[in-house]
């Protein structure tokens, strides 16, 4: 049964290695060795569609995008280029991050999205957001995995917002997984923290070992044909067979077998779910954050509050962003006892791994979203014959301080920030938010310890004033953001 879902004709896999040889594979793979940033430039040209081994037939389309490897911010800026909006390029980077970081954004994993989108673009010119974040199966294992929901949010945000077809914003991702993708710095990084741990599981050993049995290294090439099978049968089916059909039975056999303890009935009940975002007034714009249980947006918040008394208080900033998360998520701990929690808050244990990126499109329309597998690599283990890096269950493993920000001034975009990096996730956007509100340019939060924040802003506002656009990510990491037109 297994092999079924792994086998694939050798005519397209090869189709699409020669096309990946042809372009994407040494175009990336130069930007990582070369230990250098992804120009914004880069993709403001028709070479962004031939990066990913296809003819370059799409004129280039004002947008940015940002996100931890440079695939996810290459598919981001194609789907864009293709007359994708935010909604349509962000679906692309998340899917592609399922491939080219799996250790943090996996199939298995899931998260949440911050979404503006203006009423001429289907959206209703207000921020929202949506949260698919990782699920505790209601079946036992010796790992007990999270049901995964990445492709339920995602696919539900696109589905309600998107412009193009599903198959046409899921392409890069599968091309990416069929054809292979150079190993980046961040997964790379990843990869060496785990250490041979993760090889333990076969199917791990078959896609992230190097021919000398070690984990791979920075440029050397990422295949995963069975996740490039399960990206394809996505593209046809959509939600329905990933959730209740012969891939569903398929998916929660294999987890069983790895001890993930995942049922039927646990996927055909996993829902994303829209909520209001967590909205604060200062400086002259609306502030809006990802609301619980993404509970960093409450502690970004909480963070600009402070600055804005006294911007010179970076700890005590930085303290509060972090005690008022850590009590959101948690549900516990009144207004009087915030002082307690801040005291403790050197003692808080690590949170777990996450990863960030974001999207702004030529009509002010923007995504910023967090993803997470509530640990690296989840819990080490791959269903087999499907790609799918199982995420640890949140029963076991905390869920972590996901975080993204807005803001806007009468609806038009100025600047979003989504962040990564532990406990300091929280200040770190609460911080380039901040900063980036009073600069003409986009700020990285250099003043967090921990925590790193990618930026995308307009100064001028967004519509009507895209050259005054820029992207950053944030140099303590492995980002990078392209874009312009």
């Amino acid at each position: 049964m297994f092999r079924a879902y792994s086998q694939r004709p050798n005519t397209v896999r090869c189709r699409r290695f020669r096309a990946a040889l042809q372009g994407c594979i040494p175009f990336v793979a130069s930007l990582l060795l070369s230990g250098c940033g992804v120009p914004q430039m880069l993709l403001g040209s028709n070479s962004s569609a031939a990066s990913l081994g296809e003819p370059a037939v799409h004129r280039a389309a004002f947008g940015y995008a940002v996100a931890p490897v440079p695939e996810a911010a290459t598919a981001a800026k194609k789907i864009l280029n293709e007359g994708g909006n935010a909604v349509d390029a962000a679906t692309a980077a998340g899917f592609a991050l399922a491939v080219t970081l799996p250790s943090r954004a996996g199939l298995g994993g899931g998260g949440a999205c911050l979404i503006d989108l203006p009423k001429n673009d289907g959206g209703t010119g207000s921020p929202l957001s949506i949260m698919f974040m990782p699920q505790a199966g209601s079946g036992s294992g010796a790992r007990p995995a999270a049901v995964p929901m990445l492709a339920r949010g995602l696919i539900a945000m696109q589905a309600r917002y998107g412009r193009l077809s599903l198959a046409q914003d899921l392409a890069p991702a599968e091309v990416m997984a069929a054809a292979g993708v150079p190993v980046s710095r961040q997964l790379a990084d990843d990869l060496d923290t785990v250490g041979n741990a993760f090889l333990e599981d076969p199917d791990a050993r078959g896609s992230f070992a190097s021919r000398g049995g070690q984990v791979l290294r920075v440029g050397e090439p990422l295949i995963q044909p069975d996740l490039a099978t399960v990206l394809s049968r996505l593209q046809t089916n959509g939600l329905l067979g990933f959730y209740q059909g012969r891939l569903a039975r398929h998916i929660v056999e294999a987890t069983d077998q790895a001890g993930g303890g995942l049922t039927l009935a646990d996927l055909k009940k996993a829902k994303a779910a829209y909520m209001q975002p967590v909205t604060i007034r200062e400086l002259g714009y609306d502030l809006a954050f990802l609301p619980p249980p993404a509970a960093g947006g409450v502690g970004a918040a909480a963070a600009i509050e402070t600055l804005a008394h006294d911007p010179r208080r970076a700890m005590v900033a930085a303290n509060r962003a972090l005690a008022v998360a850590l009590a959101a998520r948690d549900g516990e701990e009144p207004a009087e006892l915030l002082a307690k929690r801040i005291a403790a808050v050197s003692s808080a244990p690590p949170m777990p791994a996450s990863a960030s990126f974001a999207v702004l499109d030529g009509k002010g329309g923007a995504v910023g979203c967090v993803t997470t597998m509530d640990n690296l690599f989840g819990t080490g283990r791959i269903a087999r014959g499907t790609g799918i890096v199982l995420a640890a269950s949140p029963a076991r493993i905390k869920p972590p301080l996901l975080t993204a920000g807005l803001a806007t001034r009468k609806g038009k975009f100025r600047a979003i920030a989504v962040g990564s990096g532990q406990g300091g996730a929280p200040f770190a956007v609460g911080d380039a938010l901040f900063h980036t509100i009073q600069s003409p340019r986009p700020m990285t939060a250099s003043r967090a310890l921990s925590g790193q924040a990618d930026v995308i802003a307009c100064s001028g506002l967004m519509p009507g004033r895209p050259g005054s656009c820029g992207a950053v990510a944030d140099p303590k990491g492995f980002g990078v953001a392209v874009g312009g037109n």
